[in-house]
């Protein structure tokens, strides 16, 4: 697609960054119909990132994209949601040798600190 509909400041600079990133092979917002069931209510992450390392290995990232990274700051039941999204992705890990990353960004810079760190 040409345009990204995005959901907030946050977002619209995340995206800028990814569309001029050469680390960055594709991404895309995932749908509303995207989500992870949790005791607490469905939760959808807000993108699935993939990054080109090398010339032929991809490492695949799913991310949240959230103006504070303060858990403070987050309601309580989002934050219960992303919880436990870190633990479904842990346990997909185990079945995908680790490629599946999933994390919490607040900017570009912040998810290349996860991914490469």
């Amino acid at each position: 697609y040409d345009y990204v509909v995005t959901d907030s400041n946050v977002e619209r600079n995340f995206v800028a960054e990814l569309d001029t990133s050469t680390e960055v092979a594709v991404y895309a917002k995932l749908p509303r119909g995207f989500f992870i069931p949790t005791p607490v209510g469905n939760y959808n992450p807000d993108w699935a990132i993939a990054f080109t390392e090398g010339s032929v290995k991809h490492v695949y990232f799913v991310a949240e994209t959230k103006g504070s990274l303060s858990t403070l700051q987050l309601k309580g039941v989002e934050d219960a949601k992303i919880e436990c999204a870190r633990k479904f992705f842990a346990e997909l890990n185990k079945k995908f040798d680790g490629q599946v990353k999933y994390d919490v960004a607040n900017s570009y810079s912040k998810l290349m600190e996860l991914v490469t760190g």
